[in-house]
């Protein structure tokens, strides 16, 4: 994929490497670019990033080749792509799978998944996810499909979550602010203790039936199991969370589910290889959403 950026009138004699910088091009990929790429081109000339531009020429430059991916493609893990743009994916996961392998789940994973898909495009099965879910969380996933866009979506992007907590809270909004870290004698266990990292999760109960609350929850701060722990130390688990005092008789899963997804990418026109993005960045808001998993929808709908 080639990029290129037409240089407004603001920008004109400034040198190549501070015209890239407002384009949003990293340090790393700049360096790319030049070491493993084929450099920089300005009114299809090659140029090194020194030289100084003028209004109206055309800033040019391929993505560089990547390195194969440590992961295996599996095509038979199917990927529910449901937004995607030359910089964005938007995956939605089932509960169950997790997102990278580890030394457990060496693979059978939503990058596995994802480099199959990659391959049958003709693109890098490099996986960048942006967020990350818990492997028994369902929900929205975004990830970056290349280098120039792994810097970009960083930080542009705010979730929304639904979850299930036992018990019935009172309708309406409110907002956990314990400090969260690593429960004692454990590496996966989390908690809410006074020697943690500062957490915040708002939240909405949007409803209450059968002994369970349904709650909208926004996370401001991005702690390890952060929904899930300010829940358990309300005295709410989610519904299924075994591991935070939940109960399995309803759901065997920790009921939590990314519902709303918006994020910020830049606008851009794209012409078969090539990208043409404005300068300066002018910005798009994304906004993509999934609903209840049956397995939650079946708690809501349930009755006594």
């Amino acid at each position: 994929m080639w990029l290129e950026f037409p240089v407004p009138p603001q920008c004109d004699g400034i040198e190549l490497r501070k015209f890239l910088y407002q384009c949003a091009v990293s340090t790393d990929l700049a360096r790319a670019v030049k070491y493993r790429g084929d450099g920089f081109f300005v009114d299809g000339r090659s140029s090194f990033t020194n030289v100084r531009l003028a209004a109206g020429q055309i800033v040019r430059f391929a993505l560089p080749p990547e390195e194969k991916p440590a992961v295996e493609p599996q095509p038979e893990i199917p990927l529910n792509v449901v937004y995607q743009d030359a910089f964005a994916l938007v995956i939605e996961k089932p509960a169950g799978i997790p997102v990278h392998p580890t030394l457990n789940y060496a693979e059978d994973t939503l990058a596995n998944a994802y480099a199959a898909w990659a391959q049958s495009h003709g693109e890098s099965g490099v996986f960048r996810p942006i967020n990350r879910l818990d492997k028994n969380t369902s929900g929205l996933l975004l990830a970056a499909r290349n280098m120039y866009a792994a810097s970009l979506l960083a930080g542009h992007v705010q979730k929304t979550y639904f979850a299930l907590a036992e018990g019935e809270m009172p309708l309406g909004a409110g907002v956990f602010d314990g400090p969260i870290g690593r429960a004692e004698g454990s590496i996966v266990t989390r908690c809410v203790t006074l020697t943690g990292k500062p957490s915040r999760t708002e939240y909405s109960v949007v409803e209450v039936k059968n002994g369970i609350s349904l709650a909208e929850c926004h996370p401001i701060t991005g702690r390890t199991h952060q929904i899930r722990v300010h829940f358990a130390h309300a005295g709410h688990p989610l519904a299924g969370d075994d591991l935070y005092g939940g109960s399995t008789e309803r759901i065997h899963r920790h009921a939590l589910h990314c519902g709303k997804m918006e994020c910020m990418v830049p606008k851009h026109t794209l012409c078969e290889d090539t990208v043409r993005i404005a300068i300066p960045l002018q910005w798009e808001n994304i906004v993509v959403e999934s609903p209840l998993p049956p397995d939650m929808c079946n708690i809501c709908r349930c009755e006594n």
